[in-house]
């Protein structure tokens, strides 16, 4: 429990690039004030929440066991996420080797867990804090742009919808990168490989619920996990034909 803030928002998604910005400032000003916590000593409050290769590792035993005998109807997606799996080791091995720091992350980076002001519309704090747990600031950028930058909802079925926004790619690396200057620079080099790696993680667990029976991610129609996975799967794609511009957007909000 904590005390109710008065006098403020909250949005499901952002009705102007300013509102992206400042949800860019909520969470990087959260990182930042947290900089010199020892994450190590946080309770991991979910096992493995953003360890992608132990999400992989899920999807092939759930491959194996196929029980709902759907993996024959996905092969594309089954191919397109496998096809990723060694690059999808990047985070957690910079993490194991001491590469990127261990830092206190809050982990469910959606627009709607920044209150903004309701008169300026200024980030005032961050709230649902029952996620917060030591891991990496790219996990917290990444989500954010998975959320925030798609074009498309969640379960769009029409994928010709869905893109990555380099615009709202830079406006929330400008509004990060400013509120959290104790970013390393290595830190900094991998802020598009988080955004990739979040993406095709959710789209992993996406895949994975929908060839298990749909029992982790809540449904209203059928093959609505499947749409999910889809999409994060388009919008990895995207990324991936945005590669160097999302690079080059870095590079020049960090100079």
């Amino acid at each position: 429990m904590y005390d109710f803030v008065e006098g403020t928002i909250c949005l499901q998604l952002p009705e102007t690039d300013e509102d992206f910005y400042q949800s860019a400032v909520g969470f990087g000003t959260f990182q930042q004030l947290l900089t010199d916590f020892p994450a190590a000593k946080l309770h991991e409050t979910i096992p493995n929440f953003h360890n992608t290769p132990d999400r992989y590792r899920a999807l092939l035993e759930t491959l194996e066991r196929d029980p709902m005998h759907r993996a024959a109807q996905v092969q594309p997606e089954i191919e397109f996420a496998l096809a990723r799996q060694a690059e999808m080791s990047a985070i957690q091995n910079a993490l194991a080797s001491g590469k990127l720091p261990l830092r206190v992350t809050h982990n469910d980076t959606k627009l709607n867990n920044v209150l903004l002001d309701a008169k300026t519309r200024k980030a005032l704090c961050v709230i649902d804090l029952d996620t917060v747990m030591p891991g990496s600031s790219l996990y917290d950028f990444g989500d954010s742009i998975r959320f925030g930058a798609a074009t498309a909802a969640e379960d769009e079925k029409d994928l010709s919808k869905m893109e990555m926004s380099l615009e709202r790619f830079r406006v929330f690396t400008r509004g990060y990168v400013r509120a959290c200057p104790g970013l390393t620079g290595k830190e900094l080099e991998m802020l598009p490989m988080g955004a990739k790696t979040m993406t095709m993680e959710c789209g992993v667990r996406f895949l994975t619920d929908y060839l298990d029976g749909d029992h982790y991610f809540a449904v209203h129609r059928e093959g609505q996990n499947l749409d999910r996975a889809r999409t994060q799967f388009k919008l990895v794609a995207d990324m991936e034909k945005k590669w160097d511009e999302m690079r080059k957007i870095v590079e020049e909000e960090t100079k």
